[in-house]
């Protein structure tokens, strides 16, 4: 199973990377030479997808007219202009827009040091319509740039179920930003500024959620001095 179609969230205010998005928004910052929302959408092409939903709000305008210079893949807006819907809002609103297949869903603060399709078709691949309704990629926090946190998941080795890290001190997982989900979940939820993980706390007991493992260093860009890592790391590995 091939997604063709991905939700690509570029709508966020990118608050933790001021001064350097005061006038422009995160996405359109540069790591390698390459804006961070062209590191996700070469690899999103490189995995077979040939249209992207894009949300805008902080310098729309400017996200917009980057993203519909592409020529390699049909663009979509999802103008969220009037207001920030966070993760889950966003889905909801442009869910007329994604289809009823399975799609990838992306975040644009993050990805894989060496690029290309590969971490995308592992989710592909792992993917059980009938067993699950999201697979969501995993970086090992010891493999990782730019992340501070203790980690966000345990996950079963044998099956792939997650739980969250809960009262523990640290878990070994963290989000990588990238997963695959079929968009019915969304079907009934308002267009309102909320969190996806309003969902994740639905499916992880009932098991419908699973992880597969990112095999190859994450770059989590979440402020300047991340920023300023990533693109020493880069420099330093010929990325």
């Amino acid at each position: 199973m091939t997604p063709h179609t991905a939700m690509v969230l570029a709508a966020g205010l990118g608050t933790r990377m001021r001064p350097l998005t005061d006038k422009t928004a995160k996405p359109l910052l540069k790591v390698g030479g390459k804006a961070l929302i062209d590191h996700l959408l070469d690899n999103l092409v490189a995995a077979g997808v040939k249209r992207a939903v894009v949300n805008v709000h902080w310098c729309a305008d400017l996200v917009e007219a980057h993203v519909k210079a592409r020529t390699d893949l049909e663009i979509i807006i999802s103008d969220e202009r009037e207001q920030v819907l966070e993760t889950g809002g966003g889905l909801a609103k442009a869910r007329p827009l994604l289809g009823d297949d399975p799609i990838f869903v992306v975040n644009t603060d993050a990805f894989w040091g060496h690029g290309g399709a590969e971490p995308l078709k592992s989710l592909s691949g792992n993917f059980d319509p009938y067993g699950m309704d999201e697979i969501l990629l995993l970086a090992d926090t010891k493999r990782c740039l730019g992340f501070p946190g203790a980690g966000d998941f345990f996950r079963d080795g044998a099956t792939g179920t997650l739980t969250r890290r809960g009262d523990a001190e640290t878990a070994p997982w963290a989000y990588a930003g990238v997963r695959l989900m079929k968009p019915h979940l969304y079907d009934n939820e308002p267009v309102e500024p909320f969190s996806a993980n309003r969902i994740w706390n639905q499916l992880i007991p009932k098991g419908r959620i699973k992880g597969v493992l990112l095999d190859d260093f994450w770059l989590h860009v979440g402020d300047p001095q991340a920023l300023k890592d990533a693109e020493m790391w880069m420099r330093c590995h010929g990325a």
